[in-house]
């Protein structure tokens, strides 16, 4: 694994043994880079209000914007199981909201990546900031 892939992998799986997920017990953790190549991470936070909880990538959004990012270079979502994690449609779209078509996102387990989108291919024909724009 090259070692920008590796850092993000690293802090994702970080993140992801400090989640909150006392009632599904489905720990999931989420590293982005920044346009300036600085990593940020989060992990899920669930809550007994089930709608209230908070995804990964949503806590990696998050932390990257409370530290003046705004550009989601590309991405790292690491879970359980046999299946792949990939981002909820909800953090689909809030990733859309900082990052282009183009923007990598990879998906892990503990042994590695195991898959790679582009987030066009995981959100196509999306809706973003530059819907909202004057024309």
């Amino acid at each position: 694994m090259d070692p920008d892939l590796q850092s993000l992998f690293d802090a994702a799986r970080t993140a992801r043994t400090r989640a909150y997920a006392p009632y599904s017990r489905f720990a999931v953790g989420a590293a982005l880079r920044d346009a300036d190549g600085r990593v940020h991470a989060g992990c899920n936070v669930e809550n007994a209000a089930y709608p209230v909880g908070t995804c990964a990538e949503a806590g990696a959004i998050a932390a990257m914007i409370a530290e003046g990012g705004r550009a989601i270079r590309e991405m790292l979502v690491i879970g359980p199981g046999p299946g792949l994690v990939t981002p909820c449609g909800a953090c689909r779209q809030r990733i859309r909201e900082f990052a282009a078509p183009e923007t990598m996102i990879h998906v892990a387990d503990g042994d590695g990546v195991r898959a790679r989108f582009t987030l066009g291919a995981l959100l196509p024909n999306s809706f973003g900031p530059e819907n909202l724009t004057d024309a």
